[in-house]
């Protein structure tokens, strides 16, 4: 797969909700998209706040904008708080540094595109992320 298309990331929008479900997560947003940015599927559950998919949105551009995960930026803004508060700024304050943002890749390593994952805990929403993108038959890069 060359890229991320339409159709696998409204399957990979479903997979990550039933998963939340399955666990009995918190009411959850999902945002995928596109290696270039593009918004590929949205969802946000009943009862979710209003803000939620912003936050999930946040978590998965920072994987195509800069090429990593949010637990690897969760992970810089610890150790250099300076430089990720800088992305941010030049980001227009869109990144999200927590994690529960997975960048999606081939097999061959090429990024496809993100997903952001907001809801519940940060490690749950980057479970469901992870479940996604291995049930789409892809590479879930969490940059651990």
């Amino acid at each position: 797969m060359s890229e991320l298309t339409y159709a696998v990331a409204q399957k990979m929008l479903a997979d990550a909700l039933a998963y939340c479900r399955e666990n009995k997560f918190n009411p959850m947003s999902v945002v995928i998209l596109d290696a270039a940015g593009g918004v590929k599927a949205v969802g946000s559950e009943d009862n979710t706040t209003f803000m939620r998919w912003r936050v999930a949105y946040g978590k998965a551009f920072g994987g195509v904008a800069f090429g990593m995960p949010s637990r690897r930026v969760n992970n810089m803004a610890g150790e250099r708080p300076h430089f990720v508060n800088a992305l941010n700024g030049v980001a227009d304050g869109n990144l999200v540094p927590v994690p529960g943002g997975v960048v999606i890749r081939d097999a061959n390593k090429k990024i496809l595109g993100a997903i952001g994952v907001s809801g519940d805990t940060s490690d749950n929403d980057e479970a469901a992320a992870v479940e996604a993108i291995k049930k789409a038959g892809l590479v879930a890069d969490i940059g651990a």
